[in-house]
C-alpha cells in the first residue's frame, strides 16, 4: 500500500516524513507531493489525481486553514478531488496553521526547539487549545526563538508524541491516517 500525501508547503513534508513512520507499519510507503501554497495544491490537484494509475494508492491532501472558514476550505478541496474522479481522497485542514500542532505538544517543542521552559506552559489555558490561536506561527516564535519553519517541522516530527497533543485538528488528521490503515 502507498499513502500519497498532497501538501501546500514544503514544512508539512518534513514533519510528515519524520512522524509517519513511527506511526504506519513497514510494508506502507510514504510518498509526499508539495506544492508552492495553497492556491498551486488547488489548481494542480485535479490533474494530478486524474494521473496517478498506480494500485493501492490512498490519497491524504492536508492544507492549512489560515483564516478561512474551515467548512468552505474542504468543500471546495472536496469538488476538486470528486472531479477528477477521486472521491475516496481524505482531506484534512490544520487549523490555523501547521503551528497550531507543534503548539499542542509543548514537551516536543521543548525538546526538539531546545526551549526547555517551555513544556511547562501546556498546562496554561492558552495552549490547551492551540487550534484557537490566531497566530500560532507568531506564538511558537515567541515560545522558541529558534524555530524556523522547514528545519523546525522536521525536528518536531522527530519527537512528536502522537498520542498525547492538544490540537484537534492534529488529531483528527492522525485517526484519518491511521483509518485508512484498517
Amino acid at each position: 500500500m502507498q499513502l500519497v500525501f498532497f501538501l501546500e508547503e514544503l514544512s508539512a513534508k518534513e514533519l510528515l516524513k519524520e512522524l509517519l513512520p513511527r506511526l504506519v507499519p513497514n510494508h506502507v510507503t510514504l510518498q509526499f507531493v508539495v506544492f508552492e501554497g495553497k492556491q498551486d495544491l488547488e489548481k494542480q490537484l485535479p490533474r494530478k489525481l486524474r494521473q496517478w494509475h498506480l494500485p493501492d494508492c490512498r490519497f491524504v491532501v492536508l492544507r492549512d486553514r489560515d483564516a478561512g472558514n474551515c467548512y468552505a476550505i474542504k468543500g471546495k478541496l472536496r469538488a476538486l478531488c470528486d472531479d477528477a474522479g477521486r472521491e475516496d481522497v481524505l482531506i484534512r485542514i490544520a487549523c490555523r496553521e501547521l503551528e497550531s500542532w507543534y503548539l499542542g505538544d509543548l514537551a516536543s517543542v521543548a525538546k526538539a526547539l531546545d526551549a526547555e521552559s517551555v513544556a511547562a506552559q501546556q498546562g496554561n489555558r492558552k495552549y490547551r487549545e492551540p487550534d484557537a490561536l490566531d497566530n500560532p506561527y507568531q506564538e511558537l516564535c515567541r515560545l522558541a526563538p529558534t524555530y524556523q519553519k522547514v528545519a523546525g517541522s522536521r525536528e518536531l516530527g522527530k519527537v512528536m508524541d502522537w498520542k498525547n497533543n492538544h490540537s484537534h485538528s492534529f488529531n483528527v488528521f492522525i485517526n484519518g491516517v491511521l483509518g485508512m490503515l484498517e
